[in-house]
This record gives C-alpha cells, sequence and structure tokens, in this order.
C-alpha cells in the first residue's frame, strides 16, 4: 500500500472515530450520571446506586406518563402502518394525482417541528377539539408518523411480483383472498418493521406533543417538566429509559426489516 493512501485511510480511521466519539459519548455520560449516588446532576462520581432507576418507575406520574406514551405509540403505530400500506398499494396501481399526493405526505417531515405544532394547534383550535390523548395527541402522532412509515413500506409493496398474485387469481382466488393469503404473508416482515419504526418516532415525539397535549402528560413532556422545574437527579436516569426504550424497539425493527428483505430476494 502506497504511502498516500495509508495517510488517506488513517484519517477516513480518526474521522470515524471522532464522529463516533462526539455520536455517543453524550449517551454514555448520561448513563454513567444516572448511576451516580448525588443529589446533584453532574461529576464527580460520589459513588454508584441504582435508586434513582427506582425513583422514576416508583413514581406514579411517570409510569402514568410511560403508559401514556405506550398506549399513544402503539395506537400511532397502527393507524400510520394501515394508512401507509393502503397508500403505497394505491400507489402501485396508480393513482390520480400521485406526485402531488405523494408531496403531501411528505410535507410533515418538510415543515419545523415548532411549526408543525403551531399548525396543529391552530387547526384543533377552529375545530374546537379538546386536548387529549387520543383525539389531538394521537392525531398529531400519526401525523408526524405517517410520512415515515410509507417511505418505509412503499419500496417493499414496490418490489411484490404481479406474477405471484395473478397466479392466485389464475388459481381462483378472489381479490380479497390474494391481499390477505398472499399479499399480506409476504409483506408481514415489511408491516412489522414498519409498525415498530413508527411505535419509536411516536414513543420519542416532543415538540408536536407540547402544543396539543393538554393536561396529560406523555414521557418525553413529563421529562421536559422536570428538567425546567427542578433539574431533578432522577433525570439521567429517565433519560436512560426512555433510550433503552426506543432503541430495544428500532433494533426489533432492523430484524424484521432485514427478514422483509430476505423475503423479496428469495421470491425475486
Amino acid at each position: 500500500m502506497t504511502r498516500p493512501r495509508r495517510v488517506w485511510r488513517l484519517a477516513l480511521y480518526l474521522y470515524a472515530a471522532v464522529f463516533f466519539a462526539a455520536l455517543y459519548a453524550p449517551l454514555a455520560i448520561i448513563v454513567l450520571l444516572s448511576a451516580n449516588d448525588s443529589p446533584a446532576i453532574g461529576l464527580p462520581i460520589r459513588g454508584w446506586t441504582s435508586r434513582w432507576y427506582t425513583t422514576v418507575l416508583g413514581d406514579p406520574t411517570m409510569r402514568d406518563a410511560l403508559l401514556n406514551s405506550v398506549l399513544v405509540g402503539v395506537l400511532a403505530a397502527v393507524i400510520s402502518t394501515t394508512l401507509a400500506l393502503l397508500l403505497s398499494l394505491s400507489f402501485r396501481r396508480g393513482v390520480l394525482g400521485q406526485r402531488v399526493i405523494f408531496q403531501l405526505i411528505l410535507l410533515p417531515i418538510i415543515l419545523p417541528g415548532i411549526v408543525g405544532g403551531i399548525v396543529l394547534l391552530m387547526f384543533f383550535g377552529y375545530l374546537g377539539a379538546r386536548p387529549g390523548l387520543y383525539t389531538t395527541v394521537a392525531v398529531a402522532h400519526i401525523d408526524w408518523v405517517l410520512p415515515f412509515a410509507f417511505l418505509t413500506l412503499h419500496p417493499r409493496v414496490r418490489l411484490l411480483d404481479r406474477s405471484i398474485e395473478e397466479a392466485a387469481s389464475d388459481l381462483g382466488a378472489g381479490s380479497l383472498a390474494v391481499f390477505r393469503r398472499v399479499v399480506l404473508p409476504i409483506l408481514a416482515p415489511a408491516l412489522a418493521a414498519t409498525a415498530l419504526f413508527s411505535f419509536s418516532l411516536s414513543f420519542d415525539e416532543f415538540i408536536r406533543t407540547l402544543f396539543v397535549i393538554g393536561f396529560d402528560r406523555t414521557i418525553p413532556v413529563a421529562f421536559w417538566g422536570l428538567a425546567v422545574e427542578q433539574l431533578a437527579p432522577q433525570l439521567p436516569a429517565m433519560a436512560v429509559v426512555i433510550v433503552a426504550i426506543s432503541v430495544v424497539v428500532s433494533s426489533i425493527g432492523f430484524v424484521f426489516a432485514g427478514r422483509s428483505t430476505h423475503n423479496h430476494r428469495t421470491i425475486a
């Protein structure tokens, strides 16, 4: 290997090391502080303890907020994945104004979070909708999650081999039977991955939620309240719990996404 190539490779390794250090060092510090036996957030480490996790999980307010996030996340994931599937199937067959519809679906991604929150707040205000978890918050989360669900699922739907559906139809299966017994089994891993990714996005959503939530609390909103009001010492432990749930759910989603890719390659 020539000297310029060695230098270039060394520079790439150095860049990667700095990049990953900047990316994961804050998370490592949060994990470290979550076990710090100190009533104040920060260094030095005064000992090791798990009491902050006990405080978080033992607090009824935090448990309620966590449950609210899970329930709204499940609802948003199911509805967003269903809508993404219907849209993807429609786009596969071709619909009038498909390009415009596609741009409208992606609009919530383009809008800054605070702008999206204000727009939703005004929208619900004009409708006279009462703020609540399963009304305004759920709708806001679906609005935010749907574009990502669509972008995750649409490529998988486009890769479906029409000849398989045509073969099932030739054997006497109706449209509903083809969808239920052929299309859904093939797309099942992709649907599971999309739902899990959607749940993770909804679970972590804060900005839009803050504008429309009313008196209820999700776990990100509860976390923000503790950070603003008192900088409570259990905040690092609370952050670790939130990150751990998101990482676990997303990791399972990646497993299903890999299975989906394998299914399509096998069929192809």
